[in-house]
């Protein structure tokens, strides 16, 4: 166990599946197609780590429209094939979930339970998380708020102020220390390689409030005293 902490919260999109990249390409692409001109970086600041129905709002908002239905099942039809046949883990995840092995650990995410538990099978991480696996659509609000790290540390009979949260997300970021965890900003996955858009989200973090900074799972590992 480490000195530190008793549970690694572990968010999902970004910080296990390399998803966001391609998840924000294609949302930009759907957006622009609504007759918003949308950059993956314009996706990246507005809806990164929002639940569903979160972004559907935003997206309406950020599209001046009011006349379209069900833009989350819309856009679910529209990513969805190239989602769940192209997405892989990111880099260094599977190396570090063998290193902390012996720390309980668990997935605090805004996706839908559905995305997770595909990837957790893909990847073959079912051995590292079981169906310690737990969705923001299982509580009433999303990040930024604090819900869906208390449902975790409450499932895995964790006391808040000893887990440890990575995520990638500033508004993931300000939900965990809304929930009195630790929380690290992870940069490591794909969508974070361009220089400029790693710097902005990394001050973007920062003023989120989180505790520190990981570019790699190595620099979590030496975070929690495993490096």
């Amino acid at each position: 166990m480490s000195q530190h902490y008793d549970l690694i919260i572990f968010d999902f999109d970004g910080v296990v599946a390399d998803s966001e990249l391609l998840a924000n390409t294609l949302l930009a692409e759907h957006l622009t197609s609504l007759g918003r001109p949308t950059t993956v970086d314009d996706s990246i600041r507005l809806f990164m780590g929002k639940r569903a129905e979160d972004i559907a709002a935003l997206a309406l908002e950020w599209v001046g429209r009011t006349d379209i239905e069900n833009f989350s099942e819309a856009y679910r039809n529209y990513s969805k094939p190239r989602m769940w046949a192209e997405v892989n883990p990111v880099s260094g995840v599977d190396a570090f979930l063998s290193q902390s092995a012996h720390m309980p650990r668990c997935v605090a995410s805004s996706s839908r339970i559905q995305w997770i538990d595909h990837n957790v099978d893909k990847f073959g991480f079912r051995g590292h998380f079981g169906t310690n696996l737990f969705s923001a659509t299982e509580v009433k609000n999303g990040k930024p708020a604090p819900d869906i790290f208390l449902l975790a540390a409450s499932r895995m009979g964790i006391e808040p102020k000893r887990c440890l949260v990575l995520e990638d997300s500033p508004a993931g970021v300000m939900g965990a220390r809304a929930a009195g965890m630790t929380a690290v900003g992870f940069i490591g996955g794909s969508h974070m390689l361009h220089q400029a858009r790693r710097d902005d989200h990394k001050a973007r973090l920062e003023a989120a409030g989180t505790n520190s900074i990981a570019e790699s799972y190595i620099d979590v590992a030496k975070f929690i005293g495993l490096a």
